[in-house]
């Protein structure tokens, strides 16, 4: 389980495939402190550490994560959204987010608005997710809040903080990123679908 909140970003080294899997070396702040089989967000997506060396850490994407996400347009030198699992008694300062990516979408407008920015994403709306006006989305690992909630689209206001600390300063239009859904807007969505 994560929060949303990112912690820092980390940078990609290498890329190697091995089958359908690929092993995804960054470095990054963190890890120092990371551990072997410990859960960490990478843009929303959680992946297992497997190996460490100095400021470098491994993980491995299965071919399920890969499909699901934008890992597959990764490349050498992308920063990463990092956010290590939240533990038991820590605030809950953004929301509850899984790791588990539930389809991406791309960004479509990007607009200054006196210091902030909305950034507007449209995604596919045959996959059945919603989103619900001023309720919470993930966006590549960041928690925020849903504006202007359409069927096949929505807008988030990214505050200076945010830009500088995520990468969401490295976005254009047409820049592919990883959704998950509130997992209450999830549940109203299936109970939608019963119905």
């Amino acid at each position: 389980m994560f929060t949303g909140i990112i912690e820092t970003l980390g940078t990609i080294k290498d890329l190697r495939k091995e089958g359908e899997n690929i092993h995804i070396t960054l470095s990054s702040s963190v890890t120092h402190e990371l551990k072997i089989d410990q859960s960490v967000s990478h843009n929303g997506v959680c992946l297992t550490v497997v190996g460490i060396s100095n400021d470098q850490y491994t993980v491995t994407a299965i071919k399920e994560s890969i499909d699901k996400t934008n890992i597959g347009e990764w490349k050498i030198g992308d920063q990463v959204n990092l956010e290590r699992a939240m533990r038991l008694g820590d605030r809950l300062d953004g929301h509850i987010v899984q790791g588990h990516v539930d389809q991406t979408g791309t960004c479509i407008s990007i607009e200054e608005a006196n210091g902030s920015w909305y950034y507007t994403f449209e995604y596919d709306p045959k996959l059945s997710n919603i989103t619900i006006e001023k309720g919470s989305i993930t966006v590549n690992g960041v928690s925020l809040t849903v504006v202007n909630s359409q069927k096949n689209a929505f807008s988030v206001a990214i505050i200076p903080y945010t830009y500088e600390h995520t990468n969401f300063k490295n976005f254009e239009v047409g820049t592919k990123i990883n959704l998950e859904f509130d997992v209450i807007g999830k549940y109203v969505s299936r109970l939608h679908q019963l119905a």
